[in-house]
């Protein structure tokens, strides 16, 4: 269910300046403008609703820009945009929300973003509806049945983002929230005991994604497709991405 959070004249006190100008006519016509705005928790590649800390209204900031004409005005909070005035000179805007920060990467660390391009007309009420988007890449790391039947002695996962954030991956249930980016999946993964008694190999493995989307869930799913072979398939939201072979054979007790 989305999440509906009604901004009540959210309005904003603009003021010409060299950076600050906004159009004029030759009536120097303005018109009033109100914001709503909603939130929006599902993302691509799941049609379920993430579950995650969504902001408050006071979380957002404000940034209104405008498109044919030079004007820029910013707001900390919508709390300080509500006490202005609720004009703006007649012309074509665009009004941008944030909550969160993406630098800011971790577990339930969501940021949301949104914008809206509107025009204002003289002397009329303009009524502009945002919705608010999660702005990060979330990803989970799982393994296959096969995978963890073969690996008896455990495997362990860490991902790291562009930014250099280190995440333990192994095992986690709930997506991790990280900035759209390249990112980097590197695991081990521990053989069974050969009949002789001596440890199970371990196994490296590593997955590595450029060009991530935002506002889209990935899941990394590490499975053993070939009993007896020496296969470790990689797959990306269900499609096959990468094949990873192993040295040596992979039922040991075989030889």
């Amino acid at each position: 269910m989305r999440k509906l959070i009604t901004l009540a004249s959210f309005v904003a006190l603009v003021m010409a300046s060299c950076s600050n100008e906004e159009p004029n006519d030759s009536t120097n016509a303005k018109g009033r403008v109100f914001f709503d705005l909603a939130l929006q928790t599902e993302v691509e590649d799941t049609r379920s609703q993430i579950n995650c800390t969504t902001p408050a209204v006071e979380a957002f900031k404000l940034t209104i820009e405008g498109v044919d004409h030079t004007y820029k005005k910013e707001y900390d909070t919508i709390e300080k945009f509500n006490d202005g005035e609720n004009y703006l000179h007649v012309g074509t805007y665009r009004a941008t929300v944030t909550a969160g920060d993406l630098s800011q990467e971790g577990y339930d660390k969501a940021t949301f973003v949104g914008s809206k391009e509107f025009s204002v007309s003289a002397r009329e009420n303009t009524e502009v509806n945002i919705t608010a988007y999660i702005a990060n890449t979330l990803v989970k790391v799982e393994t296959t049945e096969a995978f963890k039947k073969y690996f008896v002695g455990g495997s362990k996962f860490e991902l790291t983002t562009k930014a250099g954030n280190k995440f333990d991956v192994t095992g986690k249930t709930e997506p991790l929230f990280i900035a759209p980016e390249a990112f980097v999946v590197n695991g081990t993964a521990v053989k069974q005991a050969t009949q002789s008694g001596a440890e199970g190999a371990t196994v490296e493995l590593q997955y590595k994604m450029e060009s991530p989307e935002a506002q889209t869930f990935y899941t990394i799913k590490f499975d053993l497709t070939e009993a007896g072979g020496a296969n470790i398939e990689i797959t990306l939201n269900d499609t096959v991405v990468d094949t990873q072979l192993i040295d040596q054979e992979l039922n040991d007790n075989a030889k």
